[in-house]
């Protein structure tokens, strides 16, 4: 049998701010913006596209350890682009990833993201077909 994730979220005030927890980690706060809620947590689009940076950046920095690359750093930026109509979905998440090293190439890079975009990331593989996923990187040398 496959493994099971889970998660819960619990209401915590009398607007639509809720606590998340996954596991024994760190809870963390969902709210939405005023009037809705206060704006003192994050929305479920937010976390999402923390998920995706999260999911892809670990993939990405795997895949080039295993080249045997050196990173010093890697750093994922997503920013996502919301329909105008209801459900306010993201129609375009863009990923931008920035890794210090010294001898990562072009090639290196375009090979990590093809691979964690077709194969390993989780994350990306269920948005995929859903919404549009750009991808930029920069090579920074150290």
């Amino acid at each position: 049998m496959a493994e099971q994730l889970e998660a819960a979220v619990t209401l915590i005030n009398n607007k639509i701010q809720f606590t998340g927890v996954v596991r024994d980690q760190p809870e963390i706060t969902f709210d939405y913006h005023p009037p809705i809620g206060d704006g003192q947590g994050l929305t479920g689009l937010e976390v999402l596209l923390l998920s995706l940076a999260g999911c892809s950046a670990s993939t990405v920095i795997y895949l080039l350890r295993t080249m045997k690359k050196g990173i010093a750093g890697l750093q994922v930026q997503a920013k996502g682009a919301r329909r105008d109509t209801h459900p306010t979905s993201l129609k375009t998440i863009t990923l931008k990833f920035i890794v210090h090293s010294s001898d990562v190439k072009d090639g290196d890079m375009q090979k990590a993201i093809r691979l964690a975009e077709e194969t390993y990331c989780p994350v990306w593989a269920m948005l995929k077909g859903n919404v549009d996923i750009v991808t930029q990187y920069k090579i920074e040398k150290v």
